[in-house]
């Protein structure tokens, strides 16, 4: 094999003959048409015509809405205004009745029975006061707490 420097190298192609002498030329390609763009077809006009839509449907609601809260609004007014007029007429003051003096007031002894009498018990017994009663004492001598309460 026969090393060619690099400066003199001579890119061979299989297209291309070996030898320098051989008379085969090579056809040289067609020349490419200029290429023409590809027409496309952008979506912006679509949806911007769905987003006006949809602005539109929003829009709408929100005047639907605003227009049944004023009917709410109002109804609640009449019905505040009427309780107004009715509490305002029931305010009037008025004079009372004069009594039917052709027949008095008798008034009627009532059915049920009369209640009895008791003594109150006033004495309080304390926690440590217990462990001076017995049954058999009468009166407990517990000296901090109370003196000479009767035990009944």
């Amino acid at each position: 094999m026969e090393r060619a420097h690099p400066k003199s190298a001579v890119k061979q192609t299989k297209d291309q003959p070996k030898d320098k002498n051989s008379k085969v030329t090579v056809p040289k390609p067609a020349a490419k048409e200029n290429t023409r763009p590809q027409e496309f077809k952008l979506h912006t006009g679509h949806r911007a015509l769905k987003r006006a839509m949809f602005n539109y449907s929003v829009a709408t609601k929100f005047y639907l809405l605003e227009i049944q809260k004023r009917q709410v609004q109002k109804v609640q007014k009449m019905i505040e205004d009427e309780e107004i007029r009715s509490l305002r007429k029931e305010m009037v003051p008025k004079a009372q009745l004069m009594p039917f003096f052709d027949r008095p007031f008798f008034p009627q002894r009532s059915n049920r029975p009369l209640t009895i009498p008791r003594e109150p018990s006033f004495r309080s017994v304390n926690s440590t006061c217990w462990s001076c009663i017995s049954e058999n004492e009468v009166y407990c001598f517990h000296q901090l707490a109370h003196a000479w309460n009767p035990i009944t």
